[in-house]
């Protein structure tokens, strides 16, 4: 396949910028780094957030060039800020967005709105976690906060994030994005920017921490913790106004919908596009990019200086519905096209009942079932996304319906929903329902999925136990898709009772008989109409690219996704390298080196055999401060019936002299899980 095109690079501007690293000072005396990106302009301007833990001076820098001076050229002071305890900020981390990052991005908000080249109003943006912390300050509504753009990120933290998905725990991002953060938490403050005092910082953090699993695993139902940051809980306390986008192949893209629903249509517009985990301009797979740092510039021209950019005008939601496509696990660009609805549900859309029918089954998979999912969070690499289906069909109960006996295609747009008809002779369990779009020669093309911890069939903060050998219906949904099936096609709706390592295996589970009377499947419906309208962007653009080079290696390359099976034992491992940046070197002489490996091993008759391990190394060094140093950590999930058991390690060096080591090792009781 030819790859997808960049995005175009701009060099003119309507106005000059400058640059400056400062310290935004907090109460009780702390200050957090932040990069400054400002127009030469005697006129004040509107500032604009970007506010992570993800270290602006070397793992987010490559992507920040490509977008905060693209602003600050536009008129905009565009501001990015590490958070407390992260980078070269000062203080110790917390929790993922607890009260205290929000507290503290509150008083950033008013630093920013306070300055002198500052107009006094705010918008603030990001993706992933700075895409999380816009929506939940902006619910905080701080009253310079006028505008946000929120990419990749949830309004649901139990039910919408890395933790949880139907109420059963996640066994592959539970497990691995609290393994990335142990890793990243305990990286040292860099001496360039942090002075003198980098050495103490960092002790202070790493003596501070404490494996983020151990809470994520502590509460195993949505309960008040997970309600915290959840916007979910009351969308009317936003009060600024919100642009949402997501990808289709992004596991938070059910947000943008929630968002364009519940929010005031006069605040509020979403755009869902075929994309990963990514932003929508960086022309990564899958594609086609978008120019949205035009986009996003007709959002900020509206709501933080007043002009009429006609981006309310446009439909509440534009949503690409892509082309039937034969399985790939990566795709340059993807056929299809945008269209826009006018309100949320779209009177486009009609729910459309496909009942079941057969005798009843019995489904009891294989635990190593769903080894062929993809990646939970695909970045745009070569393996991300799920190969085909076939094989995973097959250990599943599929029903299949014909597509197009009049020729016509059925084009699908929002949240399928399962009914299915159960009898279960164990007290847990869980569900996985895939839509699978089937050609004519048998392929089998992942089009969306949903899971249901059936313990949390009653809703999310109660665990009720089946009552063993009763017949019971549940519903579900499934993730948010837009998606054509031609004629000449079939729908394959495929249940499995196991999908690791997605879903951690249920203790005490022995499958379910499906009983198709009574089950089916509802999928949205669109009708085209007169009204459809094209819908289009410009194509992506970005400012100059940090200079960062990547030097060659001799080693031969990993393979992204490896699986390997002992026939004999019947013991399956699935190895993933999650490609995050490896070697780079900074045009600032910052040597910065990360190599991770995770792997999930299962044996497929016995649930308890399912561990995860993950393993992290990072090295960052300054040749010309003598500066070295070294991060080691290895992060282990297993389980017994009644218990998850985790084991963690740090160990930190300068230079040759270990300064840090620790171990923890839990036994975090399964309450629901």
């Amino acid at each position: 396949m030819r790859p997808a095109p960049g995005p175009a690079i701009r060099t003119d501007f309507p106005y000059e910028t400058t640059r400056e690293d400062v310290r935004i000072p907090l109460p009780g005396g702390l200050r957090l780094y932040a990069r400054v990106w400002r127009p030469v302009t005697g006129e004040p301007v509107p500032a604009l957030l970007e506010y992570l833990p993800y270290r602006l001076s070397d793992w987010t820098a490559p992507r920040d060039w490509q977008r905060h001076p693209w602003y600050a050229g536009h008129g905009y002071a565009s501001v990015r800020v590490d958070v407390r305890g992260h980078g070269n900020s000062e203080g110790v981390p917390g929790d993922e967005y607890d009260a205290t990052e929000l507290a503290d991005g509150v008083e950033v908000i008013h630093w920013l709105a306070a300055q002198p080249w500052c107009d006094g109003k705010v918008g603030m943006f990001g993706i992933s976690w700075g895409g999380f912390n816009s929506l939940q300050l902006a619910a905080l509504a701080p009253e310079p906060l006028k505008a946000i753009v929120t990419v990749c990120s949830t309004d649901d933290r139990y039910d919408n994030d890395v933790h949880y998905l139907g109420g059963s725990v996640l066994g592959v991002d539970m497990h691995a994005w609290a393994a990335t953060m142990l890793a990243f938490v305990s990286r040292p403050p860099d001496p360039a920017y942090a002075g003198e005092r980098w050495r103490e910082m960092w002790l202070n953090r790493l003596e501070a921490m404490d494996p983020f699993i151990h809470t994520w695993l502590s509460h195993q139902t949505r309960d008040a913790y997970w309600r915290h940051g959840s916007v979910c809980e009351d969308y009317s306390a936003i009060g600024a106004a919100v642009l949402a986008v997501g990808g289709w192949h992004d596991p938070y893209r059910d947000t943008v919908l929630r968002l364009v629903e519940h929010l005031d249509p006069g605040r509020v517009r979403g755009i869902i596009g075929p994309w990963s985990h990514q932003y929508p301009d960086r022309g990564l797979p899958p594609g086609p990019a978008i120019g949205f740092l035009q986009e996003t510039l007709r959002w900020w021209d509206c709501h933080l200086k007043g002009r009429d950019t006609g981006v309310m005008d446009e439909p509440l939601l534009r949503a690409w519905i892509s082309a039937s496509h034969p399985p790939a696990t990566v795709y340059p660009e993807l056929p299809g096209r945008w269209v826009g609805e006018p309100a949320w549900p779209s009177p486009n859309v009609t729910p459309v009942p496909y009942a079941f029918r057969g005798e009843p089954a019995l489904v009891d998979s294989p635990q190593h079932t769903g080894l062929d999912a993809g990646r939970f969070f695909p970045f745009g690499n070569d393996a991300d996304l799920p190969p085909d289906q076939r094989d995973e069909d097959a250990k599943s109960a599929s029903f299949e319906f014909a597509v197009g006996a009049d020729g016509t295609a059925v084009e699908i747009l929002g949240r399928p929903r399962v009914r299915l008809r159960l009898r279960l002779d164990a007290p847990a369990g869980q569900v996985v329902a895939r839509l699978c779009d089937v050609g004519p020669d048998g392929s089998s093309t992942l089009v969306t999925r949903g899971a249901l911890n059936l313990s949390a069939r009653d809703g999310r903060d109660r665990v009720v136990p089946w009552p063993e050998g009763a017949t019971e219906d549940v519903e579900f949904e499934l993730n948010g898709i837009g998606h054509t099936f031609p004629p000449g096609h079939r729908i394959r709706l495929a249940v499995s009772s196991a999908y690791w390592p997605w879903i951690w295996p249920q203790a005490a589970s022995a499958g379910f008989v499906l009983e198709p009377e009574g089950s089916g499947l509802d999928l949205p419906v669109r009708t085209r109409t007169p009204a459809d309208a094209p819908i289009g962007f410009p194509p992506p653009e970005e400012s100059e690219p940090l200079e960062v080079v990547y030097p060659a290696t001799l080693e031969p390359a990993r393979p992204e996704r490896l699986i390997t099976r002992d026939v004999a034992e019947g013991v399956w491992r699935l190895e993933v390298d999650p490609k995050y940046g490896g070697t780079r070197v900074y045009p600032d002489g910052l040597e910065f080196t990360e190599d991770a490996l995770e792997t999930y091993t299962i044996q497929e008759s016995d649930p308890l055999s399912a561990t995860a391990a993950s393993r992290w190394t990072v090295r960052l060094h300054r040749p010309d401060l003598g500066w070295d140093t070294r991060v080691e950590t290895r992060s282990e999930t297993a389980c017994d019936a009644d218990h998850f058991l985790t084991a963690n390690e740090v160990i930190c060096r300068e230079g040759d002299e270990i300064v840090f080591h620790r171990t923890w090792e839990k036994r975090i009781p399964r309450t629901a899980g």
